[in-house]
């Protein structure tokens, strides 16, 4: 998995999609709307670039879309495009799965027991050849007739 958001369009089913709540931060997407809310700079942030342009366009519905949009999102009630609620301040505040560090030792315990049965397979290899040549010499070194 890469560092970053996910893509809206990755295969199977985001973490945020199954408890209601999106990935996505309200801080950031506040600050976004605080600062370049009338270009709609929040709504492409979380997804729904549509109503972005829109937003773009008509510049924050003269102001009155901006004034909604910073409320809803202080509020906790913004939604995003897969219709999750932005309800989470902080970026590294998200408990919907095991913290990154726990998810990489889950991912180096992972790789090891690879490697470990890709080494076993190896050892297994290497036996049946030290076995054939150990064959093939005896061969040659027996007396033909």
């Amino acid at each position: 998995m890469t560092a970053g958001p996910p893509s809206r369009y990755a295969s199977g089913e985001r973490a945020g999609v199954a408890t209601g709540i999106s990935q996505r931060s309200r801080g950031v997407a506040f600050g976004l709307a605080v600062v370049g809310g009338v270009f709609g700079l929040h709504r492409f942030y979380v997804g729904r670039a549509h109503s972005g342009v829109w937003m773009c366009l008509t510049l924050g519905g003269l102001g009155i879309w901006y004034l909604y949009d910073v409320v809803v999102i202080a509020a906790g009630e913004f939604h995003d495009a897969d219709g999750c609620r932005v309800a989470r301040w902080e970026v590294a505040d998200w408990s919907g799965g095991p913290a990154p560090s726990e998810r990489r030792v889950d991912d180096l315990e992972g790789r090891m027991q690879a490697l470990e049965s890709q080494v076993s397979e190896l050892a297994e290899r290497l036996d049946f050849a030290e076995r054939l040549l150990a064959q093939a010499r005896e061969r040659s070194a027996l007396p033909k007739g």
